[in-house]
Parts: C-alpha cells; structure tokens; sequence
C-alpha cells in the first residue's frame, strides 16, 4: 500500500497588543509565524508575496483590530523611471560604491546603526539594541539575505541595507546611513541602488514594505512610481496624493 508523507502544519499566532510606532493612540498587533525547517524558502516566498515581512526567524504581518493602515507596497522595477529629483540625488551619490556581502555582523556596521537610531529614531526599542541584538538581527534569517554595504571614496562605510531575495524581487528589510550633511538623500540613494540591482538581476519587484498613508515617515515610499500596494483584491497600482506632479 502506497504511503503519503505527512506534511508538517503551520503554525500561526497573534502578539499582545502594543503601542504602535507609527500612528498616536493605537495599538499595534501581529500575526507571526516561525520560518524553519528545508520548506522555509517556498514558505517565505509564498508569506512574502501575500504581504508578510521577515525578522529574523520570523514572518510577520499587522493583525490591529479596526485599523487596516498599513498596506503592503513594492515597485514595479521595469517600469520605473527617474524623476528629476531623484537624478539629482543618484548624481550627487555617484562616488558611492555599493558591495554585496554575506549577511555578517561588524563592528563597523554596528557603530553606523547606533549613528542612525541616535539621529532618527532615538526613543525606539532599537536605539538601545547592543551588538547581539543587532548580530542577531542581521544573521538569523533561514532564506536568501545579504546586506549591500555603501562606500564612499575614502571607504568610509555610509549607509547599509539587510536585503532579502525571492523568485520575483528583492525586499528591503532594513536600512540605516550616515547622518552626516554630505550625505544628504541617502536613504533614497539606497532604494534607486536595490531598483537598478533588481533590474540587473531582471527581477521584477522591489519590497518596501509597509506604507501607512497617515505616518510622515512613510511618505517617501509613494514616490517610487509605478509603486503597487496589496489590497482585499490583490497587487493593484496605488494611487496617493504625494507630489506627483512635482519634478
């Protein structure tokens, strides 16, 4: 008698509630569940296209009872074309050298994120991450991850992004650079760089993740046209009310 192999279920759960980081007076839930085991990489692409993001071990995706803000965007690689804005910010960052590397913490790294966090986001949980934390960060992941580290012509190490890749795209799990003001318009440098990487490597989409249309932090991601957001009805093109008519 012919036997069928039993498939492992998975498992899915819900955090507690906690206060949102993005939007004043809301909670924040998720539903997450653990990527292990030789199917992890099928499982991610499959979580990942459905508008589910990584950390560590982790997939994750907003579960907050009565809020649907946060919606799933990624850009249509082939068909995005540079504003003039962004010319100008691709131009002033053309000595910037990018290199992929394996997805290993250093120290180097480590004092650029502390940089960063104490800069832009000084009262969040990950201004006080140490260097397990972020090793921890960068390192434990079970799919395809690197980090693509940004140079200056002195090598001075200025920007950094934990980049995830899947059949379809590449998926920008975290950035962080220099504050310093010769560095101006880095963080949009960084997402042009993955644009043209995912075009050289003919892959179609590049993975924001989450754009919450009432959070000025997320503002800038509407910028990258075409961009499509994951709605009830699947991928569609997000239509907002960003400065699209400006140059």
């Amino acid at each position: 008698m012919e036997q069928t192999a039993l498939t492992r279920p998975q498992f899915f759960f819900t955090t507690a509630p906690l206060p949102c980081p993005y939007l004043p007076d809301r909670l924040e839930r998720k539903i997450v569940t653990e990527l292990n085991g030789p199917k992890s990489e099928h499982l991610h692409e499959i979580l990942a296209t459905g508008g589910f993001r990584r950390s560590h071990s982790i997939a994750y995706a907003p579960a907050c009872p009565g809020c649907k803000a946060c919606v799933p965007v990624r850009v249509r690689v082939h068909e995005f074309k540079m504003r003039r804005s962004f010319a100008r910010t691709w131009k002033r960052n053309s000595k910037i050298t990018a290199h992929v590397v394996a997805a290993r913490a250093t120290t180097e790294q480590f004092e650029l994120f502390n940089e960063y966090q104490k800069s832009r986001h000084a009262n969040s949980d990950m201004a006080n991450m140490g260097f397990y934390e972020y090793s921890a960060m960068v390192e434990d992941s079970p799919i395809d991850t690197y980090l693509i580290e940004y140079r200056s012509p002195t090598s001075e190490l200025v920007a950094v992004c934990l980049t995830d890749q899947t059949q379809d795209g590449l998926s920008a799990v975290y950035s962080f650079f220099s504050a310093k003001p010769e560095y101006a318009g880095l963080g949009n440098f960084v997402v042009l760089w993955l644009i043209e990487h995912a075009r050289a490597l003919t892959l179609p989409f590049v993975y924001l993740g989450y754009w919450i249309a009432e959070s000025p932090k997320m503002a800038y991601k509407t910028r990258f046209k075409p961009l499509e957001a994951l709605g009830p009805d699947g991928w569609a093109p997000l239509e907002s009310d960003d400065d699209a008519t400006a140059p």
